[in-house]
């Protein structure tokens, strides 16, 4: 048997810059050159490993889910910072509101949650703890 002493997530960006900028400006995260890319660390601590990639696809389900206390200021937050949280559009908007915001919790179909993208195009969101 292997013996496993960590272990951390990772996904492809096709522009690290661009990742740099956006996961440390935008999302206030702590971002450190790392493999040739980014590590990433979250507020709970946890580590994500950023690697360029030349033929990146960008990952059509969420990748990471950001815990906020106020979702409506977090999505304020976000739009501000020129962030677009209304990336699904009729018929597969999932309820969204205008601002993005499916209140899944009022209508029994889950978090409330907003989705948004980073500059690779993957799929992120910020959910109401």
């Amino acid at each position: 048997m292997v013996t496993i002493t960590d272990a951390f997530q990772g996904f492809s960006v096709d522009d690290v810059e661009a990742a740099r900028r956006f996961y440390g400006e935008a999302l206030g995260l702590e971002v450190t050159d790392e493999m040739g890319g980014l590590g990433l660390t979250l507020p709970s601590g946890q580590h994500v490993f950023v690697y360029p990639k030349d033929d990146h696809t960008p990952a059509t389900f969420t990748i990471l889910n950001f815990v906020v206390d106020d979702l409506d200021r977090a999505v304020d937050e976000l739009n501000t910072a020129g962030v677009v949280t209304k990336i699904y559009e009729a018929p597969d908007d999932y309820g969204t509101d205008e601002r993005g915001i499916m209140h899944g919790e009022a209508s029994g179909m889950g978090p409330d949650i907003a989705w948004f993208r980073d500059p690779a195009g993957n799929v992120l969101s910020v959910i109401k703890a």
